[in-house]
């Protein structure tokens, strides 16, 4: 250049090279981004009302609060165990944005198919039973629900890629044929790698979220994604711009929002609301309205409502109606009148099972004694022979009514194991259980010597002894064969011992009945764990378990059913209501027994469960024998699972009455008897 000595330098051709023109670098001021920060205001007076959201909804206001919205730009994982909760919340923004916003929503499904995401997505709308609407067994109210909204749902814009070679790459190359593209959503990316799924594994899961988070960049949109896992040290080193990791407690769910560089900015508690596949806020955990109260039968007047055997109940006892926000749809089910907001939670429920409102579920029970006495215009014996016939679907509808937002989902088709099968249509399977036919035979001939003077016998009797064996150890699953055997408190199953366990104490009960075989014997949950207590109190061997079939166990499957039943029971006595008795009674005993092996019941089979409950039911029994025993009462005679013949004042050991903690004497008689001249 002229004056400075130093010249351009030309290629050989002696031609100047052209630069490309430079694009220059996209730069905002902060104006700018001060609007993506701060609220728009406008002037009310003295005052302002600020934008509620910067972003769309997630469906859950709690959420919103902390996040803002899910803004564009942004990347947002939610990072849960599986069952926790991280797809229903992928749900819920989608649902939210497609149909309450009818802004285009991408959601990409990787290891679920559409149909999985269309029921969640119904069931959460609606709002109607999960379990039932996959089932293809919904209500009638629910089937006109779901045909009254189905063009609502069909013309919602959500598009739905459930392809099994689904990529970031596929993801990304998708956005642009969708014009006005508001969210994608990505569920799930799986921890365990699955060669068939392309976002599976650890490195494939970090290099998805960094492209994830690129594709929210560069197209400035809110891209949000479930993990199947809540590892710490996965989540660290992802590090991503907003992390939501949950945490599952019953049917709470502990969100914590991170971000990244500044650390957690905020825990909040919400609600798993699984009957109906979604996740809400803690104050609007029910929507289906408390049944009114029924007034007494009169025959002048029919009851209000007849059963609704099929009816969703609120997940939780004591949750409160929701109340339709800003960022919550009002439910779509027409009531007959509108529910009031609540600003405030309800005091809690007082009275009733330990202290928990159970009236909705004791109201279906209600309900069919009502309807029932109404069509036989109040002939008791006519009308209770017409509830025993119902007993078997309507305790079914009861149970799984009760079983809504549980802990666990039971398995209800397991395959049935060889030696769980029945040999024959009116046989036996393999199973022992711990049947009693018991007598004091020493005392017996003692008595009959005239070595012992004679003595009163009290029987007594044990009141719904299979209701209180709902209370019991059950496995949740399939069960697992274990062949190297051995007892976990935590798994529940079937057991199988080398021989029978002996017993030498002849003024108690053989804790596994009176059966005799040789060679080995197959034992449920319920007899063992009687074993196991047996040894503890030095009366026996522990038993040696060679191996065994078992699954993750709970004991409280049941529990729920177990305490509407007691209470509607209890409150039955009280009014001298026998109807109700006799139904309630049915309900609890034929469930019992048909949800093995049993034409009448198709709803579930779990021959393992049958077992274990009447072998709890042994086992309650053996153990008031013990108590007797130890409380210097002699015991004569143990039948079944109620029946306990005792000598003393056994007042002074057992209540008297008829509720489910209490026994009943049934007879009274002397020994030896009197021959007949």
């Amino acid at each position: 250049m002229p004056g400075t000595g130093h010249e351009p330098a030309l290629p050989a051709s002696g031609t100047p090279a052209i630069v490309a023109p430079r694009t220059p670098r996209r730069l905002a001021a902060l104006a700018q981004a001060l609007d993506t920060v701060l609220p728009t205001t406008a002037p009310t007076g003295e005052t302002t009302t600020p934008t509620p959201l910067m972003g769309l909804s997630t469906g859950i206001r709690a959420l919103d609060d902390v996040l803002g919205g899910l803004q564009p730009g942004r990347f947002y994982l939610v990072a849960a165990a599986p069952g926790a909760g991280s797809s229903l919340i992928a749900a819920a923004a989608a649902r939210t944005s497609a149909l309450d916003q009818h802004q285009p929503v991408l959601y990409a499904a990787s290891g679920l198919t559409r149909a999985d995401i269309a029921a969640r997505i119904v069931a959460a709308h609606l709002p109607v039973d999960y379990r039932r609407l996959r089932a293809g067994r919904l209500t009638p109210t629910e089937q006109d629900d779901t045909a009254a909204l189905h063009h609502h749902l069909a013309q919602a814009p959500l598009y739905i890629d459930d392809g099994t070679d689904l990529t970031t790459d596929a993801i990304a190359e998708s956005v642009p044929d969708l014009p006005g593209l508001a969210l994608v959503v990505v569920d799930r990316l799986q921890t365990t790698e699955d060669p068939r799924l392309p976002l599976s594994g650890p490195a494939q899961i970090a290099d998805a979220a960094q492209a994830l988070a690129h594709l929210a960049r560069t197209h400035e949109l809110p891209v949000l994604a479930a993990v199947d896992t809540d590892d710490p040290q996965l989540i660290a080193a992802l590090s991503l711009d907003i992390t939501i990791t949950l945490i599952r407690d019953a049917d709470q769910i502990h969100a914590t929002v991170t971000e990244r560089d500044l650390g957690p900015q905020a825990t909040l508690t919400l609600h798993a609301d699984l009957a109906h596949a979604r996740i809400t806020d803690p104050d609007a955990g029910a929507v289906a309205p408390t049944p009114p109260a029924v007034p007494p039968y009169t025959s002048a007047q029919p009851p209000q409502t007849p059963l609704q055997a099929h009816t969703s109940p609120p997940p939780d006892p004591t949750a409160t109606q929701p109340a339709p926000t800003a960022h919550t749809a009002a439910p779509r089910r027409p009531s007959p009148s509108p529910s009031p907001r609540r600003t405030t939670a309800p005091p809690p429920p007082q009275g009733g099972y330990a202290n928990r409102d159970y009236s909705y579920f004791t109201g279906m029970i209600t309900r069919a004694v009502d309807e029932a006495l109404h069509d036989h215009d109040g002939d008791t014996t006519a009308a209770t022979e017409a509830l025993v016939k119902k007993a078997v679907p309507n305790a079914m509808a009861l149970f799984e009514a009760t079983r809504v937002g549980g802990n666990y989902e039971h398995t209800v088709y397991p395959e049935t194991l060889e030696f769980l099968r029945k040999k024959t249509k009116d046989g036996a399977d393999e199973i022992w259980e711990g049947r009693h036919n018991w007598t004091n035979t020493h005392l017996t001939e003692e008595l009959h010597n005239g070595t012992h003077p004679p003595i009163t016998v009290n029987a007594l009797d044990t009141n719904a002894s299979f209701l209180s064996a709902f209370k019991t150890h059950l496995p949740i699953g399939a069960l697992i064969h274990q062949p190297d055997g051995g007892f976990d408190p935590k798994r529940s199953g079937i057991y199988r011992l080398p021989a029978r366990p002996t017993w030498h104490h002849p003024d108690l009960p053989d804790p596994i009945g009176n059966r005799r075989e040789d060679g080995p014997v197959l034992l449920d949950d319920a007899t063992i764990r009687l074993l196991i207590r047996c040894a503890r109190l030095g009366l026996c061997e522990a038993p040696h378990i060679t191996e065994c079939w078992t699954s993750g166990a709970s004991e409280g499957l049941l529990e729920k059913f177990r305490r509407v039943l007691t209470e509607a029971r209890t409150s039955a006595l009280e009014t001298d209501d026998t109807v109700t008795v006799e139904y309630i009674k049915a309900m609890y005993s034929k469930f019992t027994s048909t949800i093995g092996e049993s034409s009448v019941n198709r709803d579930i089979r779990r021959p393992d469960w049958m077992h274990i409950i009447r072998s709890q039911a042994f086992a309650n029994l053996w153990y008031k024998s013990h108590r007797a025993h130890s409380n210097a009462l002699t015991v004569v005679r143990v039948r079944g699972t109620d029946e306990l013949h005792v000598t003393g004042d056994w007042r002074t050991v057992f209540t008297e009455g008829r509720l489910t903690t209490q026994m009943k004497q049934k007879d009274q008689y002397s020994l030896p008897r009197k021959s007949a001249r």
